[in-house]
This record gives structure tokens, sequence and C-alpha cells, in this order.
């Protein structure tokens, strides 16, 4: 089972590898890792290219915290609504007034107790670093914060390959 799934990652590393050395494939999302998924939260969905040097994947963390139970809590209220009516005209105009109870509730929201949750401290973060970046020799070491499947894909690809993906964040210095 264990030869099947090496034998896998190397197949996939190595048309990874030839389809990125050609540059073909910029109708599939399977020639370059990250161009399948080109919608990111990113304000420019420039690709960013480069040589595989490492990834980093840093987990979320998350605490125990305490914060205050709101409940909605309704009480009965009335008010007296006044209603006119008018009939007849110049000088033998009448307006008739009466007034009704109105029923309501007054609903507010009030503390009762304490509630825990979970906070977040760190968000999960994927990461790549690239040597050459964009073809440029002396751009090394440089971070790009990725989503999950460009990740998955970068991190199956052999150690110095060309890849290309489309970054989260660029530059953010994972």
């Amino acid at each position: 089972m264990f030869g099947n799934r090496l034998l896998t990652a190397g197949a996939t590393a190595v048309l990874l590898g030839a389809l990125a050395a050609c540059g073909g494939g910029h109708g599939t999302g399977a020639a370059h890792p990250g161009t399948a998924g080109a919608v990111t939260a990113s304000p420019s969905s420039d690709p960013v290219h480069g040589i595989k040097d490492t990834v980093r994947h840093i987990t979320r963390t998350t605490t125990r915290a305490t914060r205050p139970h709101l409940v909605r809590r309704c009480t009965p209220g009335t008010r007296q609504v006044r209603h006119t009516s008018h009939s007849g005209s110049g000088s033998h105009r009448r307006t008739r007034t009466w007034y009704t109870t109105e029923h309501y509730q007054n609903c507010q929201k009030v503390r009762s107790g304490t509630e825990t949750y979970r906070k977040e401290l760190r968000p999960e973060r994927w990461c790549v670093r690239l040597d050459d970046v964009n073809g440029d020799r002396k751009r090394d070491d440089v971070w790009f914060r990725v989503d999950r499947t460009d990740y998955d894909t970068t991190d199956a690809a052999d150690t110095h390959a060309r890849v290309r993906f489309i970054p989260l964040y660029p530059n953010n210095g994972c």
C-alpha cells in the first residue's frame, strides 16, 4: 500500500515538473499548482512561479474563554392609542375621538450568567517558500500564503521543482 502511494506521488511530481518546464496547460488547473482555484482572497490574481524551497503548515491555535450569556427577555406592556374620525363639512363638520388600549411586548437582551467558547488566537495557514521568484534569481526565500489545495500540490512536488500558484496574500512573511 505504501509503495502505491509513493509511486503515485512520484508520477504526479514528474508530470508537474514536465508541464511546468514546458509552460503549457493554461486551459486546465492540472498543469500548474494553484491555477485550478483562481478565485482567491488576493486583490490581484497574478500567478507566482519559482523553485520550491520548503512548505510550512501553521496550525490553528485556540483557547477557552468566557463571555456574557445574553438572553431575550420580554415584558408585556400597554399603551393608549388615539383614533379620530371626521364627518360632515363646513360648519356641520364633526370630529369624533376615541382611545383603545394596544398590547405589545417590550423585549431586550439581558445578561444571564456566562458561557464558554473557543477563542481563536492564531488562524490556520498554509505557506510556501520559493526561490527565483518569477524568474528573478536574486529573489530567494520569499514566503507566500496559499490555500490548502496549492499547499498540498506544492508539498507533493519534488524539492527544487518548478511550481506555479496564485498566492492568497503575496509577500506576507508567513
